[in-house]
């Protein structure tokens, strides 16, 4: 029962830092990433399907995404779906059966704003971490007025707790400035 509280909130919070860095991986830095587009939505056969379901993405270079669909049909969708995500400001071209998406420069202003965004993501992820040990004290405490455990025993375990909560804000931290790091450089 103690250390099923204490596993649990790990298990949760290594969970809450994999989700953090999966929505940090795809903000948008200087250099071209794949993750960017794939989950981007395409209109196939009267549903939207992630484009990573319907195509080959690679890169061509450091600042070229190329995009090679299994329907040649597809081109001018996929183009299409691209250039309308607006989130992205990304403006690819066809060229024979591939889409390239040229990542462009990003501008002082822009990267300040996306810096902002990491900041915001991470407080959030540094806000779930924080929920996932109030959950395990709250869990602590009904164990021990249900006299499963003894005060001295939920201390401890509050204790544990806490430096996994430490652990993982750190973690939360660092992975902030090396994100911030990797926008603000151009």
């Amino acid at each position: 029962m103690i250390d099923s509280v204490y596993q649990v909130a790990q298990t949760k919070m290594e969970k809450a830092l994999d989700s953090l860095r999966s929505s940090l991986s795809k903000i948008r830095t200087g250099r071209a990433s794949t993750v960017i587009v794939e989950d981007v939505l395409v209109p196939y056969y009267g549903s939207s399907v992630p484009l990573k379901q319907i195509a080959s993405l690679t890169l061509s270079d450091s600042r070229t995404i190329l995009i090679q669909p299994w329907e040649k049909h597809l081109l001018p969708v996929i183009e299409k779906a691209i250039r309308d995500s607006a989130d992205l400001g990304l403006n690819p071209v066809t060229r024979g059966a591939e889409v390239c998406v040229p990542m462009p420069l990003l501008s002082e202003e822009r990267r300040r704003d996306l810096a902002k965004v990491v900041r915001s993501e991470c407080e959030f992820g540094r806000v779930s971490i924080r929920n996932i040990r109030r959950e395990a004290n709250s869990s602590l405490k009904d164990s021990m007025k249900r006299k499963e455990i003894s005060e001295d025993e939920e201390r401890n375990l509050q204790d544990k707790i806490q430096k996994l909560t430490d652990r993982f804000v750190d973690d939360i931290d660092r992975i902030m400035q090396d994100k911030e790091t990797e926008v603000m450089t151009i």
